[in-house]
C-alpha cells in the first residue's frame, strides 16, 4: 500500500491527483491519499479518492512514500523542509521557490525530487530535441503571451496566487517553463539579460512583463513573457540558414524550413506523460532529468545569479 500525501489542493494539484489515480490503477498498484492545505475541506470532483484531509495547523508529519508540494510557490521549500525526513519522494510543482537563498541543495542528499516540467514532454519539445542541430542555429525568439484573467475564469484573477508577489506570482516565475524548455534544448546561456515590470492595467502586485536576451557561445536568444497579450501565443522561432522553423505549442504544429507543417496532435496529455515519467523515476529508476540541482540552476538564471 503507497501512502501518499499532497500539500495543496488547488487546479493543479487537483490535475495531478487525479492522473496519479488513473495512473496507479493502470499499473495495480494500491494506495491511500491524504491532503494537506489551509482549509480542511477540497473539492467534490477529487474528494472520493482521498483518505484523510488535515489543515496545515493540525498536521503531524508521518511518513509517506510520495509527496506533493502543490501549494503556493512561497511554500515550496517550507514543505519540503517539513516532510524532508518523512519521505524519500518528492514531486514538486514549478518554480521550485520564490527565493532561492531559501534552498540549501545539501540538506536534500539522497532523495529524489523532482521539478515539475511539463513542457519538456510536449510534442513540439520533444519533435525539436529529436529533429534540430541547434549547432546550426543562428538565433532563436520564443514568446509566450495570453491575458491573465483568463487563466482560471471561474477565480477572480486577483485573488490568485500569479497576482501576488510574495507568493510567488508573475511571470519571470510563473512561466519559468520557458527557460526550463530552453536550457532543455540548449543548455545554460554565458549571458543573459532581463527586464522585468508591471505595466498594464492589471489589478495585481507582480510583474506582468519580462523580457529576456541570452548569449550563447554560437547564438543569441530573445524571450518574451507577459500576461496581457488577449491573442493566447506560445511559439518557439529557430532561425536557420534554409530559413524559419516555428513550433507552436498551442495548435501543436512544427513548420519547417520549407514552409511543410508537421501536425503533432495526439491524444496523450503531458502532464500524463510527466506523471508516468515521474514513477518510473521512483519505482524502475529512471534518469531524474529536472532534479533539485538542475531546477536550481534554472531558478538561479532567471534570478540573475
Amino acid at each position: 500500500m503507497l501512502k501518499i500525501c499532497f500539500f495543496g489542493m488547488g487546479s493543479i494539484g487537483k490535475r495531478h491527483l487525479k492522473n496519479l489515480v488513473k495512473i496507479l490503477k493502470e499499473r495495480k498498484l494500491d494506495f491511500e491519499i491524504d491532503v494537506v492545505k489551509r482549509k480542511k475541506e477540497v473539492d467534490e470532483e477529487v474528494r472520493f479518492y482521498i483518505k484523510s484531509i488535515y489543515s496545515i495547523k493540525d498536521f503531524i508529519p508521518t511518513f509517506y512514500d510520495i509527496v506533493f508540494i502543490v501549494n503556493d510557490t512561497s511554500a515550496h521549500i517550507e514543505t519540503l523542509n517539513l516532510m524532508k525526513n518523512y519521505s524519500n519522494n518528492f514531486f514538486i510543482e514549478k518554480p521550485l521557490s520564490i527565493n532561492i537563498s531559501k534552498i540549501n541543495i545539501d540538506d536534500y542528499k539522497g532523495k529524489k525530487i523532482y521539478i515539475a516540467c511539463p513542457m519538456r514532454y510536449s510534442n513540439v519539445i520533444e519533435y525539436l530535441k529529436k529533429e534540430i542541430d541547434f549547432s546550426k542555429v543562428y538565433s532563436i525568439r520564443a514568446l509566450c503571451s495570453s491575458y491573465l484573467p483568463d487563466w482560471r475564469p471561474t477565480i477572480d484573477y486577483r485573488n490568485n496566487y500569479s497576482a501576488k508577489k510574495e507568493l510567488g506570482g508573475g511571470v519571470t516565475l510563473d512561466l519559468i517553463h520557458e527557460w526550463d524548455y530552453l536550457t532543455y534544448l540548449l543548455g545554460f546561456p554565458e549571458k543573459i539579460f532581463n527586464l522585468r515590470k508591471k505595466v498594464s492595467h492589471l489589478e495585481i502586485s507582480s510583474d506582468d512583463i519580462s523580457v529576456y536576451i541570452a548569449e550563447y557561445k554560437d547564438k543569441l536568444v530573445e524571450l518574451h513573457l507577459d500576461y496581457f497579450g488577449r491573442v493566447p501565443t506560445r511559439r518557439i522561432e529557430l532561425f536557420l540558414k534554409e530559413g524559419t522553423v516555428i513550433g507552436d505549442f498551442i495548435k501543436n504544429t512544427v513548420i519547417l524550413e520549407n514552409n511543410k507543417e508537421v501536425d503533432l496532435s495526439d491524444d496523450v496529455d503531458d502532464y500524463i506523460k510527466e506523471m508516468n515519467n515521474f514513477l518510473d523515476i521512483i519505482f524502475k529508476g529512471k534518469v531524474n532529468f529536472n532534479n533539485l540541482e538542475y531546477a536550481y540552476k534554472v531558478l538561479k538564471l532567471i534570478e540573475g545569479e
